[in-house]
């Protein structure tokens, strides 16, 4: 275990209260849920801007979040979110109509269209064993996920979609079947990239996921200091065919290592192995002081920093890749598979192998 891992660790369990976390007034009250209770009763008796606070033990359900200002708080990694042994899923057939149990996940961030719910925080548990995603948001603004733990779920370990200024920190995503952590515009729907308005992705853990990180045509949002180690791959940064592109995005100083496990194709990707930080389809995207080591495989996406066409072909345009450093990568460091007049430049990066030959 290194040093990084000892600090998410001891962050998740000393609760690190200062990370983002308001001072709460004196109107507001503090919920406490016991071994035996129900989280999800607690929630809906909450006004907003209170607090629950969830004690150590192993609590199987699943609950919605959908009150503004609500702190929802474990007591650290021995506050555990299991799925309900048993889901009695009704005659409603529309996903909008299902609870978030009858979804397969875990923890459930909901606003509206029209109406985001704001300034919500879920802090120090582990959420693991759902089907499909451990923590999930969608229509959400100022949302606050930070010494959470995601871990063996179906689809994806921590997510949101539709959602603004999301901060994510000292999280732990491990073996999910499928991003540790996703962000994207919308997951059903194909539209142009939509901003962030700042989101940041920093401090986290992200290992042995199909990847690392998605982040799917967004656009002003930061990956920053995490550790990334054990994926199929990395880092993604996934553009298409709608416009505006995505881009105009951080990917910094970010520990990116021996992402190397493999994981077959699907009807979207080829098979995805030793993959370090991948750009496709997007633009004006600054990669800069990333160490990426040992990042190995014979996908097309293979290698550690690499530019590709989108899914659909459209190309990556003015991305910036500096100051990185890079070793032990294949089959090479730093990877451009477009042409030259897509204005993409490599500069003071330390690398030994490029495709083209020159970049290093």
């Amino acid at each position: 275990m290194t040093k990084r891992h000892i600090t998410y660790l001891a962050c998740a369990a000393a609760l690190c209260g200062s990370l983002g976390a308001a001072p709460a007034s004196a109107d507001h009250r503090t919920l406490v849920v016991h071994p035996g209770e129900s989280i999800q009763k607690a929630v809906n008796a909450a006004a907003p801007g209170d607090t629950v606070v969830v004690m150590a033990g192993t609590y199987r359900e699943s609950v919605k979040v959908t009150t503004p200002g609500l702190t929802l708080r474990g007591v650290g990694p021995g506050t555990v979110l299991k799925p309900a042994k048993k889901v009695k899923v009704g005659k409603m057939t529309a996903a909008a109509q299902k609870s978030c149990a009858e979804m397969g996940n875990g923890i459930c961030v909901v606003g509206t269209k029209k109406q985001p719910v704001e300034d919500v925080t879920i802090a120090h548990m582990t959420v693991t064993g759902f089907s499909r995603i451990g923590v999930m948001a969608v229509g959400a603004a100022n949302l606050n996920v930070h010494g959470v733990s995601a871990v063996k779920n179906g689809q994806w370990g921590l997510a949101e979609e539709r959602s603004v200024h999301s901060t994510y920190r000292y999280n732990v995503a491990r073996s999910n079947g499928d991003a540790g952590l996703f962000l994207a515009n919308s997951v059903t729907a194909e539209k142009g990239a939509t901003d962030t308005f700042g989101t940041v992705v920093e401090h986290n853990l992200l290992e042995k996921n199909r990847i690392g990180v998605t982040v799917r045509r967004l656009r002003d949002l930061t990956v920053s200091d995490n550790s990334v180690t054990g994926n199929c791959a990395g880092v993604f940064v996934v553009g298409d065919e709608n416009k505006p592109k995505a881009g105009h995005l951080t990917v910094a100083d970010n520990q990116v290592v021996k992402n190397n496990k493999y994981c077959k194709k699907t009807a979207r990707l080829a098979f995805l192995q030793g993959s370090g930080i991948v750009l496709t389809g997007t633009e004006n995207t600054l990669v800069t002081g990333n160490t990426v080591t040992g990042n190995s495989g014979k996908s097309p996406f293979s290698g550690g920093v690499v530019i590709v066409k989108s899914f659909v072909k459209v190309s990556s345009d003015k991305n910036q890749i500096t100051r990185n450093k890079l070793s032990g990568n294949a089959p090479a460091d730093l990877i451009n598979q477009e042409a030259v007049k897509h204005g993409n430049a490599f500069q003071s990066n330390s690398c030994k192998k490029s495709k083209p030959a020159g970049l290093c």
